[in-house]
């Protein structure tokens, strides 16, 4: 049996007349750049986020940056992220010309360690952008307290994380910004790149908004250097079709997830995911940990069986990083994660009969 990790054919065929619709209507109407399906897509996720603003832009990265540029970010500055992470989190405050400076992780749920924040912060230090890392939101109440303490402004980067909930609040909605992506992989995917950006702060809202379209309100008057990063009218209705579903296929994430605790409970050498108190998880991956990671990720290649490992270097030991002169051992926690942790395939479609297999072959390697 061949197990994909993910199957976005299975998604398409459950919606395949309504994408193809949506598309048409875009096609014959022939405004493909900030039409009425942008705007539309940025009322639902502010909406659901329950924030004032959503903001459209081509990318979940686009969304960091220019949120970071917004803030006034840049040559001096330092920004408090976790290592444990795509390389994004930190690569667009480097873009900037700010410094990244790394927090370990919770051991447990693979967010970052706020008990490692504050003895990071400096007088350089301008904002904390929080990973809620595979659909698992960080501790915001922690997180925010210590924003408070020190003035500093806080980026939710939710980008593995549309729907996900801390305390009855969605991911993005809590800090200063949130973040999302709309890479096709994600929860909430596009049929191509995307982001989006939710704030309640009017006055970030209107410099992202300039920002956006090379610093420009009115055409060919331009009060900003800006950027290009637009959301496509094209992806935006594919995107406002799948938001319907969004909810729906959450949950059935979160049931098969379950499925999965339920069947490798026993299992020693494998450690499950986390779920934090108060808190909804929308496992945008489900990953497990072992100390046997690769040898099992080979075993069940040979079965047919797909896994992703996220991620196998930390990011604040990647090559382009040697300058902040970080070295093996100062964040343990990240280090050993990227050593044991794997996804196992998780999709809303995926059925029993082919998580039992995935389990089975999964228990057949410790035989």
């Amino acid at each position: 049996m061949k197990i994909n990790l993910l199957d976005l054919k299975a998604q398409y065929r459950t919606i395949e007349n309504e994408i193809n619709e949506a598309i048409k209507e875009v096609l014959e109407t022939t405004h493909f750049i900030m039409g009425p399906n942008v705007k539309e897509l940025e009322k639902e996720i502010a909406a659901f986020t329950e924030t004032k603003h959503g903001i459209s832009v081509a990318s979940g990265t686009d969304a960091l940056m220019l949120t970071l540029k917004a803030m006034g970010i840049g040559y001096g500055d330092e920004v408090i992220t976790t290592p444990f992470t795509f390389f994004a989190s930190a690569e667009t405050t480097s873009v900037l010309g700010a410094k990244p400076v790394f927090a370990d992780i919770e051991e447990d749920t693979l967010c970052i360690d706020t008990n490692s924040i504050e003895k990071l912060i400096t007088e350089k230090t301008k904002a904390i952008i929080p990973v809620h890392i595979f659909g698992n939101m960080c501790d915001m109440d922690r997180i925010m307290e210590i924003a408070d303490k020190h003035n500093l402004y806080v980026i939710e980067d939710a980008c593995q994380a549309i729907g996900a909930e801390y305390k009855g609040r969605k991911a993005g909605s809590i800090g200063h910004v949130g973040c999302f992506s709309f890479y096709p992989t994600k929860n909430l995917g596009a049929y191509g790149d995307g982001g989006m950006i939710v704030t309640n702060d009017d006055e970030l809202a209107e410099k992202i908004k300039l920002i956006r379209v090379h610093g420009s309100k009115k055409k060919y008057n331009h009060e900003a250097i800006g950027y290009n990063s637009r959301l496509d009218e094209i992806q935006a209705a594919i995107l406002r079709v799948k938001f319907r579903y969004i909810n729906k296929w959450n949950d059935a994430r979160y049931e098969k997830a379950h499925i999965y605790n339920e069947l490798l409970k026993d299992l020693d050498d494998i450690v499950l995911p986390t779920e934090r108190e108060n808190s909804k998880h929308v496992y945008h991956l489900y990953t497990i940990q072992s100390k046997y990671r690769d040898e099992i990720v080979d075993y069940l290649k040979k079965n047919d069986i797909a896994t992703g490992i996220y991620y196998p270097v930390p990011v604040h030991l990647q090559d382009v990083y040697k300058h902040l002169n970080y070295k093996k051992g100062d964040l343990p926690k990240a280090e050993e994660a990227c050593t044991k942790t794997f996804a196992i395939p998780l999709y809303p479609e995926i059925n029993y009969e082919q998580q039992k297999y995935v389990c089975d072959k999964i228990k057949e390697f410790f035989l």
